[in-house]
């Protein structure tokens, strides 16, 4: 049996998720709606690159239990009926950490299209994680 194509993979189950771009995020955000976002990529991605103010980090291998309310992983800032919006560093993890999160129940979710990198082109704003992040890279 071949190894399937991951980002082939991902592309065949865009279509079953939400998706916001980064012109819709940015004004749902400057409307003040209520969004939890959720940034699923690794620590020192974020501490890198930045990521989107007032952003959640969970590492994606940690999603389902951090969002589940029966586990003693659980953050509050899940909370049933609640809506996230979900990005990763391109838009492929975060397809598949929307329709983990779709089939745990949770019913309101969007993914980020191209994620952090396609919000950082527009020049929209960033935090800078590294400069309040004790698990800086050492250089």
């Amino acid at each position: 049996m071949a190894i399937r194509n991951t980002m082939t993979w991902v592309d065949s189950l865009r279509a079953q998720v939400p998706t916001l771009s980064a012109v819709e995020l940015a004004e749902r955000i400057g409307r003040s709606e209520p969004l939890t976002l959720v940034d699923i990529r690794e620590l020192q991605e974020r501490i890198d690159s930045g990521a989107i103010p007032n952003s959640h980090h969970v590492p994606r291998g940690m999603l389902e239990f951090w969002a589940d309310p029966a586990m003693g992983y659980h953050r509050s800032f899940f909370t049933e009926g609640a809506e996230y919006v979900v990005y990763c560093a391109g838009g492929g993890r975060s397809v598949l950490a929307a329709l983990a999160l779709m089939d745990m129940g949770y019913d309101k979710v969007w993914h980020l299209d191209h994620g952090f990198g396609g919000w950082n082109k527009e020049g929209r704003p960033v935090e800078d994680v590294a400069a309040t992040s004790r698990w800086q890279r050492k250089y």
